[in-house]
């Protein structure tokens, strides 16, 4: 498949889905939804960057549309940049981690969140009507570039009342940091550089030529790790190219995981929260998310509340109860005094200043934390209906567990859970399995699989 559509935004392979002719309609329809207001519009360093954020911006322009163009940066400083704005949307030129030959738009809302699920099925809507009304020469809108919303990005995280600059600087990490050559080169090192550290940059140049294949995950992050040891650092981090993902390494070598990075940055939140008016915080995490966190938030008498995978249904339920933190498992950590939105750089910024007042090593933080592992497989359906699937399983486990079919199926037991979610593109069906031990989350995984098939 060259061209996927979904609520996450448009994302192809250039020049095969992805097409001049394809971004004039989206963003078009995109200019409408937006009734022609002000569009921020910021890309994340790939080579097909350029030429599509030039597409993108013409057609906008076209509409009537002013457009604030602010260069190579991640997705979350064109968040941050919407809601200082006050623009009535943004389009963050990225296909996240996907690799170098995809390139994708994320479309965001005038809240500086992604659309959701209501607002996504009214822009279809206009993007499938076959005409567009463009303005004539005096009506267009007009284009500026405004450079100053990396440094803004970094001042807003370093105002955040509960870090301690003077200590970072006392403290001095050296940190191994790996930014893919993307978006994530422009604003890591310099926000580290403030914040006292020694950084040794790999893969920081924005040629936007990925070095790795450019998902965050252990397996790509090896050059990464060895750097970690070699250089005796005291932790290592990697994002992805739009910079909402955020990977810790220990000063070991050895990647954290993912979920820690969410788990490590709501322990350190909540401990700095005072409660007020005897009310006790929120946290919102999705179905996939570690129980580490919830473990964490009963800590401190914190609510967790869980939604459908997907950033814009977590921030949507943060913005929703007030929560004081949030994020996805994937890395992805949202603090709402900065935005809602994931944010890599937040979430640098929280894991150094835990790790400065816990005074041990990064390795030491990870072992403070609720030990769990999660073991992720997928299962191909060929002609089985998932609807009946999940169905069928949440009957069969209502009596053993806790089920909750708000996406997919989860099904919590005492001491481990399960989360099925059907692909949207493909006939397969993700199982998510997560214990305290390695065994049994694939024993779990396992069991469930076999179900799965059973009914084929």
């Amino acid at each position: 498949m060259s061209l996927m559509i979904s609520i996450s935004g448009l994302r192809g392979i250039v020049g095969a889905g992805l097409t001049p002719e394809v971004l004039v309609r989206y963003v078009s329809a995109y200019a409408e939804y937006c009734r022609r207001g002000p569009v921020v519009i910021g890309r994340d360093g790939r080579i097909t960057g350029k030429p599509l954020a030039h597409i993108a911006s013409s057609t906008l322009l076209s509409m009537g549309c002013d457009v604030i163009a602010i260069g190579v940066c991640p997705t979350p400083t064109v968040q941050l940049a919407v809601e200082q704005t006050g623009a009535a949307g943004g389009i963050s030129v990225t296909a996240s981690h996907n690799p170098i030959v995809w390139n994708g738009l994320k479309f965001l809302a005038s809240t500086g969140m992604f659309l959701d699920a209501d607002e996504n099925s009214k822009f279809w809507a206009i993007a499938d009507r076959p005409a567009r009304e463009y303005v004539s020469w005096d009506k267009l809108g007009q284009h500026r570039q405004d450079d100053s919303f990396l440094d803004k990005h970094i001042e807003a995280i370093l105002a955040l009342p509960f870090l301690d600059v003077k200590i970072l600087q006392k403290r001095k990490f050296k940190v191994v940091v790996d930014c893919v050559n993307a978006a994530g080169g422009m604003i890591i090192p310099a926000l580290l550089r403030r914040m006292g550290c020694e950084v040794v940059g790999i893969n920081c140049d924005v040629s936007g030529v990925f070095a790795h294949d450019p998902e965050p995950v252990p397996q790509n992050l090896g050059d990464l790790c060895r750097r970690v040891k070699s250089e005796n650092a005291d932790l290592g981090l990697a994002v992805d190219p739009d910079v909402d993902r955020l990977v810790i390494i220990d000063e070991t070598g050895r990647p954290i995981g993912e979920e820690y990075t969410i788990a490590s940055a709501v322990k350190f939140v909540l401990q700095k929260h005072k409660k007020r008016n005897g009310e006790d915080p929120t946290v919102v995490i999705n179905l996939s998310t570690t129980r580490a966190v919830e473990d964490v938030a009963k800590q401190f008498g914190a609510t967790v509340v869980r939604t459908p995978v997907g950033e814009i249904n977590v921030a949507r339920k943060m913005k929703e109860t007030g929560a004081l933190v949030g994020g996805e498992g994937s890395g992805g950590v949202i603090l709402p005094s900065v935005h809602l939105g994931r944010d890599a750089p937040v979430g640098i910024a929280l894991t150094l200043q835990h790790l400065a007042e816990f005074g041990g090593p990064m390795s030491g933080l990870r072992k403070s934390l609720p030990d769990y592992t999660i073991v992720k497989s997928k299962v191909e359906l060929g002609t089985l209906d998932p609807r009946a699937v999940i169905s069928r399983l949440a009957d069969r486990y209502a009596g053993e567990g806790r089920v909750n079919t708000d996406d997919g199926l989860r099904v919590d037991f005492d001491d481990s859970w399960v989360h099925l979610r059907p692909s949207n593109t493909e006939p397969i069906m993700r199982i998510i399995s997560e214990a305290h031990d390695e065994a049994r989350a694939k024993e779990l995984g396992s069991v469930f699989m076999r179900e799965i098939l059973g009914g084929r």
